[in-house]
């Protein structure tokens, strides 16, 4: 007979299997059809969740040899590696100035800012592409750099709002009182204390730029200007037939970076997403 202590444990055991089961069935997924060979994977005799031929690379080699892989890769990186801190460091001083100086239209402002984000891109690559073209930035990285932050401010906003409003005032006012300037007190005081939520805040931008696929779409026509998310989707689909293997095998590479930064971040991003939650 198993005690309550010993039953509370299998359940919850059990629970977190489920959990990572379900987590990480779809990466499974895509390994293993990315490695079938093409008469495995469109054979009606075959098993949908092993390899039962021999484990191929061909899926890869297509990948990287006849399409724009790397070059889509290169662009995702640059697209997402300058977004990611203009967005984070214009959003860091937005929400630092509604959350501590009180002026006219603050609260109006910061309820914008949340509205804004609501708004679905959808709406919005209609009028920004009149503006890209305007620019002279159509089928160019600069149309993505310009637009990207249009998604990435409001949202990083706020959630960094919440976050500074759980930092005592106290301790930037004691700084002052000893000399320091707003901007030293900001720099010195506030942003140390208020890491975790602008590393959480950095991996959020960063996951939006990498995963965007309308702007994307919409504003870049030449295939080695895309990014990732819109190379694969739309090079490796043409008319009915889908490259399932190759699909998959750049779904792979793609999500790389983005658990790598994760991983790295881990605990500094649980920090700052549950005071995020908590502070507001």
């Amino acid at each position: 007979m198993l005690n309550s202590k010993s039953l509370q444990n299998l359940l919850l055991y059990s629970a977190i299997f489920v959990f990572l089961i379900f987590i990480f069935f779809p990466f499974y997924w895509m390994i293993i059809t990315s490695l079938k060979t093409d008469q495995e994977l469109y054979s009606l005799e075959s098993v949908p969740l092993l390899i039962k031929q021999d484990i191929t690379l061909d899926h890869y080699r297509l990948l990287f040899q006849q399409t724009e892989f790397v070059k889509w890769f290169k662009n995702s990186i640059i697209v997402a590696g300058i977004v990611t801190p203009i967005s984070v460091i214009i959003s860091t001083l937005a929400a630092y100035s509604l959350t501590r100086m009180r002026f006219w239209g603050s609260n109006f402002f910061g309820i914008s800012i949340f509205v804004t984000y609501l708004v679905p891109p959808t709406l919005l690559f209609i009028p920004l592409y009149a503006v890209i073209s305007h620019l002279g930035l159509g089928d160019s990285l600069g149309a993505l750099i310009l637009t990207y932050p249009t998604f990435n401010v409001p949202f990083c906003t706020w959630l960094l709002m919440s976050y500074f409003k759980g930092i005592p005032k106290e301790l930037e006012e004691s700084a002052m009182i000893d000399g320091a300037s707003r901007w030293g007190a900001l720099l010195k005081i506030v942003i140390p204390v208020a890491l975790p939520g602008i590393v959480t805040v950095t991996l959020f931008s960063f996951t939006l730029c990498w995963g965007e696929f309308t702007y994307g779409l919409a504003f870049i026509s030449s295939s080695d200007k895309k990014i990732l998310s819109v190379g694969i989707a739309s090079e490796l689909v043409r008319g009915d037939v889908f490259f399932w293997g190759t699909l998959m095998g750049g779904a792979i590479l793609a999500s790389v970076p983005v658990v790598l930064f994760f991983t790295m971040f881990t605990k500094y991003f649980v920090s700052g997403l549950t005071a995020g939650a908590t502070r507001y």
